[in-house]
């Protein structure tokens, strides 16, 4: 259970139209969506303006699909969102964006092994880590990302990781546990 309930199903117009353009057919929305769906033009406003959509949350399509599932995972480790590493994970997301699972699992350690990852993704979890844990990059890690990434993909990266945040504070304030 969760501190705040889902909407459940009839729904409002204006939302079984917002879910049938961000959830694939057949499939139920996720409780994250139904529960920020309680502010409905909140919801609403998500879906219309582009920042949801049927491949996720920002997904604006710049960032390769593997690196995009790698920030997204490490985001919620270091936000302690398992709920939505879990919704990612389980259903093989995180496969289908090429992710092993030995890869997908080393997102969950304090410290991943960086002969599993391209420098390039290694730096994109220090990135990751040290934005949700000090709101902070210093200098040497900047130099680093500058080595990889250009700095229109540095401000994407960095949108995408305050996203999955802001998912986070919502997981933590609906009391939502891992089983999606």
């Amino acid at each position: 259970m969760s501190r705040i309930a889902p909407v459940s199903a009839p729904y409002s117009d204006a939302l079984q139209q917002r879910f049938a353009r961000v959830v694939p057919e057949g499939l139920r929305p996720p409780r994250i969506y139904r529960i920020v769906a309680r502010n409905e033009s909140l919801f609403l406003d998500l879906v219309d303006s582009g920042h949801l959509g049927l491949t996720g949350l920002f997904d604006r399509e710049i960032l390769p699909p593997r690196l995009r599932e790698l920030i997204i995972l490490r985001t919620c480790v270091a936000a302690g969102n398992d709920y939505e590493w879990h919704l990612h994970v389980d259903p093989g997301l995180s496969t289908h964006m090429g992710l092993s699972a030995e890869e997908t699992a080393d997102t969950r350690t304090d410290t991943p092994d960086p002969g599993l990852w391209t420098s390039a993704e290694y730096v994109a979890i220090e990135l990751a880590d040290a934005l949700v844990h000090r709101i902070d990059v210093d200098d040497v890690l900047y130099a680093r990302l500058r080595e990889h990434y250009d700095e229109p993909t540095l401000i994407e990266m960095t949108q995408l990781i305050g996203w999955y945040t802001i998912v986070a504070m919502q997981v933590a304030l609906a009391a939502l546990h891992p089983k999606p």
